[in-house]
């Protein structure tokens, strides 16, 4: 073979060298960086090879490996082959600049230009190569169960915690990433879109009791009362299910529904204590460490709006509404017979806050950008008390969590107006 063949038999290698190392540098940015969702939706919808790749994942790292093994193979006789051609037309004189642009040269177009193509639609490159990727990873498997062992054996002598996070926090995870980096072309649709997915993704753990009404904001009617005070509470109260109690406000003995009261004074009906005990329907109760999750479900399934909130003695709480929780999702609902259709929270010329003790934590954090902490608590006038141990007199002031908090207003031992405002460069407490 003259130098001329040679030559051209060694371009002719090297070239389809590259294009397979090139082709394996491109399967492994894609199973690295496919969608899983989209890739699960095309499995759904009957493609095999989705379904195949599908079938991988759960080994991604042995088939990245394999991969890697292949591709690693195809650049060093690439090298070889193209150092060895080299030398024939250059001479061994010029090696080492040769060695350098040569590198340079398998580099980009094996490593960066595949993977930088591959990047932005990596499904384009998995989905015909999936079967090839499982053929590779079957064949090469007894060889990187070995190396894994060993490299296992390294792992463990750097005593590197390498132990999985929890499946479902790191799904979790994944989910809200991809709703950070979720846009669209309304900037302000698409921050709402974004709040209301997150909110969704927490409902898991958020419980009862940090959204509930209060049962000193709750209203009740005494059976025991006369009848006329009661229809009057009925007729002035602005909400459509009022729970009914006897002898002590802790002992509800139903839930009273002013439609089905309308019913009984429609047909002109004698109203008592018993015709109301009569169309009461029987109390759902529900202990206050209940997420909001579980609660929505039993709320559909059991096609109920209202449930008495609880503690572990079987005190009555407060209650929790179906539109409590939906208002967890998309925020604050207001109609025409709420009685505050404010919230509670009032900025100021000064950029303080003029809140009500009874606001919600977690209403005032969304509303405000904080970050309360909201265990133990879940008003505003509850995260005080027990962030300082006291009960504090209006006019008093306290530091806590890089905010100034100020006592406006009391109600006995309740709390019930503070002011709230931000200290710049102040070290923060955590109490």
């Amino acid at each position: 073979m003259n130098i001329m063949n040679y030559t051209a038999f060694s371009f002719v290698i090297i070239f389809i060298l590259m294009l397979f190392a090139a082709y394996f540098a491109a399967c492994e940015t894609a199973i690295t960086a496919y969608s899983k969702p989209k890739i699960f939706k095309f499995a759904s919808d009957g493609n095999k090879k989705a379904q195949t790749i599908l079938s991988l994942q759960n080994e991604t790292g042995l088939v990245i490996s394999a991969l890697l093994t292949c591709n690693t193979i195809l650049n060093s006789f690439t090298i070889s082959f193209s150092t060895l051609l080299g030398i024939n037309l250059f001479g061994e004189k010029f090696i080492v600049i040769y060695s350098i642009i040569q590198t340079m040269f398998v580099v980009f177009f094996t490593e960066i230009l595949p993977k930088m193509l591959t990047i932005s639609n990596p499904e384009k490159i998995l989905i015909p190569s999936a079967y090839f990727i499982k053929f590779i990873f079957v064949a090469l498997k007894p060889i990187n169960n070995i190396l894994g062992a060993i490299a296992q054996k390294f792992i463990n002598l750097t005593k590197f915690n390498n132990k999985a996070q929890d499946e479902f926090c790191a799904s979790l995870d994944e989910l809200k990433g991809a709703i950070d980096l979720h846009k669209r072309t309304n900037p302000e649709n698409t921050e709402q879109e974004k709040e209301m997915l997150k909110r969704i993704l927490d409902l898991g753990s958020v419980t009862v009791s940090n959204i509930m009404i209060h049962r000193k904001n709750v209203t009740t009617i005494c059976i025991n009362d006369p009848i006329d005070f009661i229809i009057e509470q009925i007729v002035n109260c602005p909400f459509t299910r009022i729970p009914l109690w006897q002898d002590t406000e802790d002992n509800i003995i139903g839930i009273l529904h002013a439609k089905d009261l309308l019913k009984i004074v429609k047909k002109n009906e004698p109203i008592n204590a018993s015709t109301l005990i009569s169309i009461a329907i029987n109390p759902r109760f529900i202990p206050e460490s209940k997420n909001l999750l579980n609660q929505l479900q039993s709320f559909k399934i059991k096609h109920e709006h209202f449930a008495l909130v609880i503690d572990e003695y079987g005190s009555f709480m407060g209650i929790v509404t179906l539109e409590d929780i939906i208002e967890e999702i998309v925020g604050e609902i207001s109609d025409e017979h709420d009685l505050q259709p404010s919230n509670g929270i009032r900025l100021q010329k000064d950029g303080a806050y003029i809140i009500n003790g009874s606001v919600n934590i977690r209403d005032l954090n969304r509303e405000i950008g904080t970050n309360f902490h909201n265990s133990g608590a879940a008003t505003v006038a509850g995260l005080i008390i027990n962030s300082i141990g006291i009960i504090p007199e209006i006019g008093q002031m306290f530091v806590l969590f890089g905010y100034k908090f100020e006592i406006l207003k009391k109600q006995r031992n309740q709390i019930t107006l503070i002011k709230i405002q931000n200290i710049n460069n102040f070290n923060e407490i955590q109490i």
